[in-house]
């Protein structure tokens, strides 16, 4: 299983390898979906829901990064992105 402070630093190494991706996704890829897992770009996609479909099917839970390309970042509450699946609402 992996701790949160472990998901935190993927998860920002993730978000930086965007960052350095960024001039020539932009260029090549603006409007799609991409999927980033470890410092690697997995792949480009038309919609969210085939960029999570296979995202999920490679790496389950994850942790791994999707994001449209172009899009300004979302912020969400972190009791929001940690939060378990399998928890009572």
């Amino acid at each position: 299983m992996t701790s949160i402070t472990e998901t935190q630093t993927a998860l920002s190494q993730q978000i930086a390898t965007y960052e350095d991706m960024r001039d020539i996704l932009e260029t090549d890829h603006l409007g799609e979906w991409v999927v980033i897992h470890g410092q690697k770009l997995v792949n480009t996609y038309d919609t969210f829901q085939n960029a999570a479909q296979d995202a999920i099917r490679k790496f389950g839970r994850g942790p791994y990064l999707i994001r449209q390309v172009g899009a300004p970042p979302a912020r969400l509450p972190s009791s929001v992105i940690y939060r378990p699946a399998h928890a009572d609402h």
